[in-house]
């Protein structure tokens, strides 16, 4: 619930007048983007990547263990590469570690963004966004992962000369959205007939699909899976019934395709719930704005759904902020 304010921290430490961001972009020596992270700052690096795309550059996700242990197949010879590194804590072993790598085997600039301005991942990085005010005692993380978001959609926007200025009502709209759907939050939340979560969505929205989805698996402890909404027809959906919420992220470029797979799980049987930029006639549904760009919206997709994990953990007796077996910070010594 404090992410309005935290938003507006975020995009502060966003300056696209920093002489570092202008000198880099005034250089521009990488012709590859790529977007590491572990966990949640891993799907973030999807919508990260997808987001550079759209705004003309080549570039790709991976995890920093991926990157880590196979450098040499990540980074083609005679490219130049450019690493974004996304982490919380700054200090996630495998992040830090591929970090160190790539500057030592392949020699690229190095962007972080982060939660802790005085991490080790921030100290290793050419340039470094530092939100301190998102970091959070939760081990599952929510204003963290969102407030990245948003620098990410910064990031990008300023690659693509888009007018940042459209960015400034985001936190309005957060917290629009949490008070106007607060309450469907928890009542899908609360409901036992629910026992599978499916999270659907393509392109700059699959990862926050992969997000959503790992929120409500380790916040509750429950069957939740992410694809992408056409994909879901071919095998997954096998498992949709009457015990399942299929929640559709509704991009406009692909609405109609994306609707029509939320008809057919209606179909089945399964409850369902459309996160659109527009009136949806046939479902329950979230309705963000219209009016903002589209390199805007991701980050919108995500507090009430973060809400929903959350009731849903306490209908089920579970500690949203300790879940099961996890820690706040991956540490591995040996890697």
């Amino acid at each position: 619930m404090s992410q309005p304010d935290v938003w507006e921290e975020a995009l502060a430490a966003f300056d696209p007048q920093d002489p570092l961001l202008q000198s880099w972009r005034e250089t521009g020596a990488f012709d590859h983007v790529i977007v590491t992270g572990c966990g949640s700052t891993y799907y973030l690096a999807l919508t990260a990547a997808r987001l550079l795309r759209q705004a003309g550059c080549h570039a790709l996700a991976c995890p920093a263990s991926e990157l880590l242990l196979y450098t040499d197949a990540i980074c083609t010879p005679g490219r130049q590469y450019l690493l974004l590194t996304l982490s919380r804590s700054g200090t996630t072993s495998e992040t830090v570690s591929a970090q160190g790598r790539f500057k030592s085997r392949i020699g690229g600039t190095v962007i972080t963004i982060t939660c802790d301005s005085g991490s080790p991942l921030a100290a290793g990085a050419g340039l470094s966004f530092a939100i301190d005010a998102a970091q959070e005692k939760s081990v599952a993380q929510t204003r963290s992962f969102s407030s990245m978001l948003l620098v990410v959609q910064q990031l990008a926007a300023l690659i693509a000369s888009h007018d940042l200025a459209a960015s400034r009502s985001l936190p309005s709209f957060c917290r629009h959205l949490l008070e106007r759907y607060g309450d469907l939050a928890q009542a899908l939340g609360e409901d036992s007939t629910i026992q599978k979560f499916f999270f659907l969505g393509s392109d700059a929205l699959y990862g926050i699909a992969c997000e959503a989805m790992l929120k409500m698996k380790e916040m509750s402890l429950s069957y939740s899976e992410a694809y992408h909404t056409l994909e879901f027809r071919h095998g997954p959906m096998s498992m949709v019934g009457k015990d399942s919420l299929v929640i559709g992220l509704i991009s406009p470029e692909a609405a109609k395709h994306e609707l029509r797979v939320l008809d057919e799980m209606a179909e089945m049987g399964a409850k369902v719930v459309a996160f659109a930029r527009a009136h949806i006639e046939n479902h329950q549904y979230v309705r963000l704005p219209a009016d903002l760009p589209g390199w805007c919206t991701p980050v919108l997709y995500l507090p009430v759904l973060q809400l929903l994990a959350y009731h849903h953990a306490l209908v089920k007796g579970c500690d949203p902020d300790q879940p099961h077996n996890l820690s706040a910070v991956v540490s591995l010594d040996d890697i």
